[in-house]
């Protein structure tokens, strides 16, 4: 198995999926939320479970580093659904000098990785924060969001929680996560029981990041993305390690069985369609990263309306040299 950072643009999948299948006073009801919490229960308490961590530690260490691209001290840090804590071991007491780690699983937070600072466990959903208005300098969550129903809400509670000028930075799967394992499956499913079931989570469209992050209230945002290619022996492996992420889905609608001609055509046509020459076989994760600013008064401010001094009919004259006459 080896990780790369790719883009490459094969077939995408016939049905990409979307987050409103279901709603309930407003709010959008896609995931069983207690059945993610056992999945990642479960990934947590294996004994190998580290060998499955290699996706979140590399998020983690491309989410560490935009941290470090802001030049200040976080005196408190709050890390929503860390998981094992991924992001913190790739930080420095120097930067983050306080860290509160929540997640759903109290199996991940009791074997969280190690890191400087010093750090507090509280055992919270996502889509429920315990924490007061403007209490943290830094929100940060990394491979957590896109299991959240009240996505929307989610980041607003996460506005609330944070001082004026503190910082949320996230990362987030995007909508071509995992294109490959959906079009295999789909196609398989077409051939084999003349129809398809969803068996891949629906994600979030990077188009409707900013615009949710906007909502939120937060400023400043930037929204950028990486393309995260990891290479195995098969279509197999790649839902064993999801398994073994504790990424399986966990929407309302899953189809509960897979039959097992299906899956092995499946297998075939994914390696038939995005196979390497070496016998490999590309997994794609789309990771979307965000950053978005809690307003304040110190922050710079676009200029008013018609402020402006000079018109853009006058920008044409910049390459208009006066001739010097000595010259000609």
């Amino acid at each position: 198995m080896s990780l790369s950072v790719k883009s490459p643009r094969s077939l995408r999948c016939l049905w990409r999926g979307w987050r409103g299948l279901s709603s309930q006073g407003g709010v959008m009801n896609v995931f069983d939320r207690s059945m993610k919490r056992r999945q990642k229960q479960w990934a947590s308490s294996l004994l190998d479970s580290d060998k499955y961590d290699y996706l979140r530690d590399e998020v983690g260490s491309r989410l560490a580093d935009r941290v470090y691209d802001v030049s200040r001290t976080f005196p408190l840090a709050l890390d929503v659904g860390c998981g094992k804590s991924h992001i913190a071991e790739h930080l420095s007491k120097d930067i983050v000098e306080r860290l509160f780690l929540t997640d759903i699983s109290d199996s991940s937070l009791r074997n969280r990785k190690k890191c400087e600072m010093p750090t507090q466990c509280v055992l919270a959903d996502e889509e429920f924060l315990p924490f007061k208005e403007n209490t943290f300098d830094l929100a940060l969550s990394s491979l957590s969001l896109h299991w959240i129903n009240d996505l929307p809400g989610a980041l607003r509670q996460i506005h609330q929680v944070l001082k004026p000028d503190g910082v949320f930075i996230g990362a987030m799967v995007g909508g071509e996560t995992l294109y490959e394992l959906r079009c295999s499956l789909q196609l398989a499913e077409l051939e084999r029981e003349g129809g398809f079931a969803p068996h891949i989570s629906p994600y979030t469209a990077v188009t409707d990041l900013g615009n949710l992050l906007g909502r939120a209230g937060f400023n400043m945002l930037t929204v950028d993305i990486d393309e995260v290619q990891v290479h195995y022996p098969g279509m197999l492996e790649v839902m064993r390690d999801l398994q073994g992420m504790g990424e399986s889905n966990c929407a309302w609608n899953r189809k509960s069985l897979l039959h097992r001609d299906t899956i092995l055509a499946a297998a075939a046509i994914y390696k038939e369609m995005y196979g390497n020459e070496d016998g490999s076989v590309p997994a794609t994760f789309q990771i979307l990263y965000m950053i978005g600013w809690k307003p304040h008064e110190s922050q710079a401010k676009p200029a008013k309306r018609g402020s402006a001094n000079v018109s853009f009919a006058d920008l044409s004259k910049i390459s208009k040299f006066p001739t010097d006459p000595q010259k000609s």
